[in-house]
This record gives structure tokens, C-alpha cells and sequence, in this order.
């Protein structure tokens, strides 16, 4: 499998070193529009491939990404550098549309003449705006990392709580990678068993949200940048959608139900999401997603306007 990557940031390295160390692909091509810059990085990691599976790593332009299966854009202006890493400004990574949507613009259509058969996997922030603005711009297959990562943070500081090993935890966000996301607490489960009688207080249940929905800040205010996790999900998904595997992850595809770019969970293969499947939330859970939806709806109108 060959999995292109537009943008060799910080998140663009993460996870250009994620693929590599997992064996995902036999091929990565890193593209950037530095392109001094990409062939450091893949210098730089070659070295330590060699203890890796093996991959052909190469750096390139928009043309090397031909026959690839799955592109992972991540370039952009970051939290830290658009300002989007104030806990109580309600906007969050929306703060970043308008700007990263014009690096879309440029890049969307080269990545859709170079590689027509590939699903675009947008990590850029705020990833389901910018999904919509892919499928407008003439890409068909499409899906943003969506909340699957705030999926995986759900899971853990659970488990971390519960002094239980996060793999026994099936627990989802939905609805926007960001401040309105939904945490899924009516389907939570360990090993099964309902999590109601054990997060029984809203204060409780609040704080953990907390800690979910803004871990991206609190590693930013360390770290200047958030990029292994979502690094080494988004090599995940290129492993999903490469080998076909129909894996059910929570991950944001157009939802026609909602009129937007939205996770809810989803069987993901070969060709991006193949089908999303209906979630069984509460009432209150439901209303909150479609506020969610709202949202989104608003955020993709000011980038079409």
C-alpha cells in the first residue's frame, strides 16, 4: 500500500514516524510545499527505518502521490499559532477555518488530479469543516480523523479512573472534533457492564469531559504542539482504509441526516467510510448532537459564503 502525506510539520512528521514504526505502508511519499524540509525529515527517519518494517520512504511532489490509497493532509496554521488555545473561547479549532480553508483550496484540487482513487484523510484543524470544503472542491472520497482520537481519550481517562486496562473500555465521542463534541456516557461500557452507576453525578462526568475535551491545550502549554496521538491515528486509518479491513470506529464523514461533516461511528474500508451506523443515545445525547450539527452547519456556511 502507498499512503501520500501533504504537510511535514509537526503532525505531518508524527505521522510519517507513526506509519513507519507500524509497518502500515510499503510506501510513503511526504509532500511539502518546503520541499528542502520534507526531504530532511524522510533523511532523518530513514536511518532509524532500518530497524522498522520495511518501507520505501520518499519525498516528492503532488505528482509522486499517484496510486496512493490514502492521502492524510495535515498542513496548516496550528492551535498555538492561530490562537485557538483559550479553554473558555467557545469557538476553539473553528478559530482556524478561515485560513486553513484557503491552504485547502490549494491543495484539495492538486491532491484530486494527482490521485483520483484515494480517500483524503484531513487531519488539518477543524478537520470536519474542512472535509465539507474537500467534497466542494471535487474530492468523492473524503473523511476527517474526526473524534476518533477524542475517542481514545475518553477511553483512557476512564480507564484511568477505574484502574482498568483502556482496552476494555468502549466508550465514544461524537458530533465535532471540538468544543461541542458529545461523550456517548448512555452506551459507555467496561467490559460490558454500564457506567452509569459509577460516574453517577453530572460534577463527576463534567470533570472528565474537562480533561477530554481540552487535552489538546493542556499539551500544547507543554509541548507547543499536540502530535503523537493524532499522529499515530491517522496512520490507523490509512491501515483501515488500505487494507480494507471495515474496522467500526467512531470517525466524521458527511451525514446527510445532519447536512454536514460529522463523526458517528463508522465502518471504515477501502473506499473512506463505507457506512455509518445509527447510535443509540439518549435524548438528552441526541439534542446535543444535533446542536453539534448546528454548529458545523454555521462554520461550513461562512467558508461557502
Amino acid at each position: 500500500m502507498k499512503v501520500g502525506i501533504v504537510g511535514a510539520g509537526a503532525v505531518g512528521s508524527a505521522c510519517l514516524v507513526s506509519l513507519v514504526t507500524r509497518g502500515s505502508a510499503h510506501e510513503v511519499v511526504l509532500v511539502n510545499r518546503d520541499r528542502k524540509r520534507a526531504r530532511a525529515v524522510v533523511t532523518d527517519l530513514q536511518y532509524g527505518a532500518v530497524l522498522c518494517p520495511f518501507t520505501v520512504l520518499r519525498d516528492g511532489e503532488y505528482e509522486d502521490l499517484a496510486g496512493c490509497a490514502a492521502v492524510l493532509i495535515t498542513a496548516g496554521v496550528n492551535e498555538r499559532t492561530g490562537g485557538a488555545t483559550d479553554r473558555e473561547d467557545p469557538a476553539g479549532r473553528l478559530r482556524l477555518l478561515e485560513k486553513n480553508a484557503g491552504v485547502y483550496r490549494e491543495i484539495v484540487p492538486r491532491v484530486h488530479r494527482a490521485a483520483p482513487d484515494a480517500v483524503i484523510v484531513v487531519v488539518t484543524d477543524p478537520p470536519d469543516p474542512l472535509a465539507d470544503l474537500s467534497r466542494m472542491l471535487g474530492q468523492g472520497r473524503v473523511l476527517s480523523t474526526g473524534t476518533y482520537l477524542d475517542s481514545l481519550r475518553f477511553r483512557f481517562h476512564l480507564a484511568r479512573k477505574l484502574q482498568v486496562s483502556a482496552a476494555q473500555v468502549e466508550a465514544q465521542v461524537l458530533g465535532e472534533h471540538g468544543t461541542s463534541q458529545v461523550f456517548a456516557w448512555s452506551s459507555a461500557r467496561v467490559s460490558g457492564v454500564p457506567l452509569g452507576e459509577i460516574f453517577p453525578t453530572r460534577e463527576d462526568r463534567q470533570a472528565l469531559e474537562r480533561e477530554v475535551r481540552y487535552a489538546n491545550i493542556s499539551i500544547i502549554e507543554g509541548n507547543r504542539a499536540s502530535q503523537f496521538g493524532i499522529g499515530v491515528v491517522s496512520a490507523r486509518l490509512a491501515e483501515m482504509i488500505g487494507r480494507d479491513e471495515h474496522a467500526a470506529i467512531p470517525v466524521g464523514s458527511w451525514q446527510p441526516e445532519f447536512g454536514v461533516t460529522l463523526s458517528l461511528p463508522s465502518i471504515v474500508g477501502r473506499a473512506g467510510v463505507v457506512r455509518s451506523l445509527p447510535p443509540d443515545l439518549s435524548p438528552e445525547e441526541r439534542e446535543a448532537l444535533q446542536r453539534s450539527a448546528e454548529r458545523l452547519r454555521a462554520a461550513v456556511a461562512r467558508i461557502c459564503a
